[in-house]
């Protein structure tokens, strides 16, 4: 009797045990077949060539890569995609938060501002690039108020010009990274919002007492206990700007003289455009690699974090 009373309990142990991973079963079935699968069938192929469409794989070991090592294009792309990163996740960290802290306010209409901020989140890429690609044209609404004001006569070329912004970041790659900014500040700012609102205001009160108010306070109390939202929204955006595409292939399409050509898209033009899919999926890997690394960076970050607040 004993000795049955304790199997029925182990086996509703085990049972217990195995619940969560039944219930977890189907959707690693799906992962295994859309993103793991293929991830692995990627890999392999970094280390093969097509000689012709159709025909099966051929093994060539490491070419690929030593074709990588001395691809002018592909340093190009990543020194580009370094300049997107350094460029937009500095002003994609602060910028939100000084939009949160001022749309935090209980002011009168507030709530206008937060939807007007939040707007081009919902924007499509795809209209939001065409959009831009208006403005930026050579007759287009910026060139035509920097005409009327007489600031550049002849206007500026914002897609069409190599030529670099004080000999570092081409006007081309920094006129695409515009729009990633204004993208992408509506959504770190409600991130930030979340933070803020967490914040209880007995703390800002007692500083206050203290003499840390206005901007002081900021400083003093709101960047030191926002510190967590800092670091995801850092790890965040530059994730998505190593990712980036959809701007790059509507407003420029990499040009002129692959002045905005990001890993990404040099990455598709292999693959959809070349055929070259084996030297694809070895770029694919370099980028997996990168983002792997930014990810690892992201949970490092928040395990720090973790410790700090003793959980």
């Amino acid at each position: 009797m004993n000795i049955q009373f304790i199997s029925k309990t182990n086996l509703f142990s085990i049972q217990r045990k195995l619940t969560p991973y039944l219930f977890l079963l189907p959707a690693l079935i799906l992962l295994s077949l859309t993103v793991f699968w293929p991830a692995l069938q990627a890999f392999y192929l970094s280390f093969t060539t097509y000689q012709d469409i159709g025909e099966p794989p051929k093994w060539i070991g490491l070419a690929n890569f030593l074709k990588l090592w001395k691809d002018a294009v592909f340093w190009k792309t990543l020194e580009n995609t370094f300049l997107y990163l350094v460029g937009v996740v500095p002003i994609l960290v602060m910028t939100p938060l000084i939009l949160a802290i001022l749309v935090n306010q209980k002011l009168r209409g507030m709530n206008w501002f937060r939807t007007a901020y939040y707007t081009p989140v919902v924007i499509s890429m795809v209209v939001a690039g065409i959009a831009w690609k208006w403005l930026y044209a050579e007759n287009g609404l910026l060139n035509q108020i920097f005409k009327t004001l007489g600031i550049f006569p002849e206007g500026i070329p914002w897609l069409t010009s190599p030529d670099k912004i004080l000999g570092i970041v081409p006007i081309s790659l920094a006129s695409v990274m515009a729009v990633t900014i204004w993208k992408g500040l509506g959504y770190y700012m409600v991130i930030y919002l979340a933070g803020l609102q967490s914040i209880p205001g007995d703390i800002y009160e007692a500083a206050a007492i203290d003499g840390s108010d206005n901007i002081r306070k900021h400083l003093d109390i709101t960047i030191p206990l926002m510190q967590p939202y800092l670091a995801l929204v850092a790890v965040i955006s530059a994730i998505s700007a190593t990712k980036v595409f959809e701007e790059v292939y509507i407003m420029t399409g990499g040009g002129p003289l692959n002045s905005s050509k990001t890993i990404v898209y040099y990455l598709y033009e292999q693959a959809f455009i070349n055929l070259e899919f084996s030297y694809a999926c070895t770029i694919g890997l370099v980028l997996f690699l990168i983002i792997l690394g930014l990810s690892v960076l992201r949970l490092l970050i928040n395990q720090q974090d973790s410790n700090n607040l003793g959980v």
